[in-house]
């Protein structure tokens, strides 16, 4: 929920034209993360990997996003260091629990 909070904020530095863009797939991206996770934990085992893996696909997205930004010169990429290490510690995390989930 952490990355969430700061996807909100470095969201808040685009361009106002992308309020309808980049802004709202990053954020729904970034509550996407949490939320699954959730809802598989919720559901129980048998759709919890299910859910993760989602997960984890909403971090590779989010990824994406960032570099996407970047090259079009939205933001910095020291900006963007400070959150790609994060994305892919947060996608190494959940990949272990999927792993445990499975076995």
């Amino acid at each position: 929920m952490q990355l969430t909070v700061a996807i909100y904020a470095y969201t808040e530095k685009l361009p106002k034209s992308e309020t309808f863009g980049l802004m709202s797939q990053m954020r729904r991206a970034a509550v996407s993360i949490p939320s699954n996770i959730a809802e598989g934990y919720g559901q129980g085992s048998g759709n919890f990997a299910r859910h993760l893996q989602i997960a984890v696909g909403s971090v590779y997205e989010l990824r994406t996003q960032l570099e996407i930004c970047e090259r079009l010169l939205f933001v910095s990429s020291e900006e963007n260091a400070l959150l790609q290490p994060e994305l892919i510690r947060l996608s190494k995390m959940i990949h272990g629990l999927v792993k445990t989930t499975k076995g």
